[in-house]
């Protein structure tokens, strides 16, 4: 069944624009913990943007990218982990990837799978930055491990 899932994921991710450069990586945190940041309830995002302003995406796309940017979650390499967003994604486990395009993240990949969504952690595990949708704002979540 894993290997009729790798490609859904593997195309969700390359129509995203992001370029896998390692499957299975070992070193980003628990996926569970990852979630527990991002949707605990005690979670305080980073930023919030209306999700009905007018310009709520490209507000998304420069808040999280700003803040990824802070938490030093692109390594020396451009790359970074990421959980797969799409369905069974957490299942899939962390996933290292470039960004070549390097913008508009939150918004290509609203496009793929419908939803700004997602959850990505510096190479090393140690810091993430997620995008999410809470009632009727988007968040950006930052947190150290």
């Amino acid at each position: 069944m894993m290997d009729r899932q790798a490609p859904q994921w593997r195309d969700a991710l390359r129509r995203c624009g992001l370029e896998v450069t390692g499957e299975a990586a070992p070193d980003g945190p628990p996926v569970n913990a990852a979630i527990h940041a991002v949707s605990g309830f005690e979670v305080e995002p980073v930023a919030t943007v209306p999700a009905a302003a007018p310009h709520a995406a490209d507000e998304l796309d420069e808040a999280w990218h700003r803040h990824a940017s802070q938490a030093s979650l692109y390594g020396e390499n451009g790359e970074f982990l990421i959980l797969p967003p799409v369905p069974g994604g957490s299942a899939i486990g962390w996933v290292r990837v470039k960004d070549p395009v390097g913008k508009n993240l939150p918004s290509r990949i609203s496009g793929v799978t419908g939803s700004p969504e997602f959850v990505a952690v510096s190479a090393d595990g140690r810091h993430l930055c997620a995008a999410s949708v809470e009632e009727s704002d988007y968040w950006v979540v930052v947190h150290e491990f």
